[in-house]
């Protein structure tokens, strides 16, 4: 049996991020945390195995969620990528290939859609 996915949660709003960790948590995956884009780089540099990334966009850091979103797709093309915003709407062509984007607020079931859409499978 192939163990669960790990997503790497990227939001600087400590309590968004806690209910995003747990709704990915509930649905079977393993979840790091990061609470900006430049912290999440370092994670991806040194972490094992990271299958996914959800990011806001607007944050604090040298680089923003879409950033971010770019730079994983670059660097590391096998990550998927689901972006979250509740106060941009991204342009077309903005996303990285294969993106997900969804508006916030998010439910788990939104949630639930936009990984299996990117590809990752359930648990």
């Amino acid at each position: 049996m192939q163990p669960p996915a790990r997503l790497l949660i990227v939001e600087d709003d400590g309590l968004i991020r806690l209910d995003l960790v747990d709704m990915v948590s509930d649905l079977g995956f393993l979840a790091q945390e990061a609470a900006t884009a430049d912290q999440a780089v370092e994670m991806l540099e040194t972490e094992v195995r990271i299958d996914a990334i959800l990011t806001d966009i607007d944050m604090p850091g040298s680089i923003n969620g879409l950033g971010l979103a770019n730079v994983a797709h670059r660097r590391w093309p096998d990550i998927k990528v689901v972006v979250i915003s509740g106060r941009y709407n991204p342009a077309d062509g903005v996303l990285p290939p294969g993106a997900v984007f969804l508006t916030k607020p998010v439910s788990p079931d939104l949630i639930e859609k936009a990984l299996m859409d990117v590809g990752l499978p359930l648990y």
